[in-house]
């Protein structure tokens, strides 16, 4: 993650400043402010500001006049109550504006989650930086073969190694042919909104990227999942990390209800049922399809 020392001194410079408010501050989330935290060979993710903390969930469903807590324990009953039915409104009283940078098709995943704010770096009116996300060896991997979007066995040897070779060569002639185009010496020079279609999907890009907290869980509970794409991954688990000490009892709930629970269908659960109850159960008079049977079995603990 190579920032400039402009840039770190910029950092720097905001997480110096301090103000007196009666705005709701969390100690957690005030160490994180403006920090860039490195993911990936080039990425960052960057909290920029926020809005609200575990009392102001309690306060918007209590719809209190104060704080909103009667006591601690109280607080953290009732986020896990409301997390455990459902509740959604209220952890949409708390907001977080991140800054991040990612590679182009990781954006491509992530703006499919259609309920944030985004203002993405224009390559209209810049120009984007020579910064490819290029797969350390253990993360070249094989297409899997019973998983149409995801990875199966790594690469090794030679065939890794032509990989990672093509990625580095071809970013480095795309890029080459970019500058070729919009530069200006001796010729007019392409305009940048039609020179970056050259540019393949894994430079970065960044983006300022504001959610509210239910909204952010529903992504975090997609996206940190041990099943989504590393690249993805890793900027999901950074934010939890950040979450976590942002709203502790928010977050723990999540964890607890949403990122390490699991949902089942009904035939699943009577198929659950039909076996504590002593009958075998097995895929042919379970009711379920073979992808399904799978995944009943992962979820059981008989893969």
């Amino acid at each position: 993650m190579p920032l400039t020392p402009e840039q770190l001194a910029e950092i720097d410079a905001q997480r110096a400043q301090t103000a007196t408010t009666r705005r709701v501050v969390s100690p957690g989330m005030e160490e994180h402010l403006y920090t860039a935290h490195p993911v990936l060979d080039h990425g960052f993710v960057r909290v920029i500001d926020y809005m609200g903390d575990d009392a102001a969930i309690c306060q918007a469903a209590r719809v209190s006049y104060g704080k909103g807590t009667k006591s601690v324990q109280n607080d953290e009953g009732l986020i896990r109550y409301l997390m455990r039915h459902w509740h959604s409104t209220p952890f949409e009283m708390c907001e977080i504006k991140l800054h991040v940078k990612l590679p182009v098709f990781v954006a491509r995943q992530w703006i499919r989650h259609r309920t944030a704010n985004v203002n993405e770096y224009s390559a209209r009116y810049s120009i984007l930086d020579r910064e490819f996300y290029i797969p350390a060896p253990e993360h070249v991997a094989a297409q899997s073969a019973v998983n149409n979007q995801g990875r199966g066995d790594t690469l090794e040897g030679a065939e890794a190694a032509r990989v990672l070779e093509i990625l580095k060569a071809d970013s480095a002639r795309c890029y080459d042919n970019y500058e070729a185009m919009i530069g200006q010496e001796g010729q007019q020079g392409l305009a940048r909104e039609l020179a970056r279609m050259n540019l393949p999907a894994n430079i970065y890009t960044q983006w300022y990227w504001k959610v509210d907290l239910h909204n952010l869980f529903h992504f975090l509970r997609l996206r940190a999942d041990a099943h989504a794409q590393y690249e993805i991954r890793v900027y999901a688990e950074t934010m939890c990390r950040i979450v976590a000490d942002w709203v502790p009892f928010a977050y723990k709930a999540f964890e607890d209800y949403r990122l390490g629970a699991v949902n089942l269908s009904a035939q699943m659960v009577d198929n659950l049922r039909r076996m504590l109850a002593g009958e075998t159960v097995t895929q042919e008079n379970s009711g379920l399809s073979a992808r399904e049977w799978r995944e009943f079995q992962d979820v059981i603990g008989r893969s």
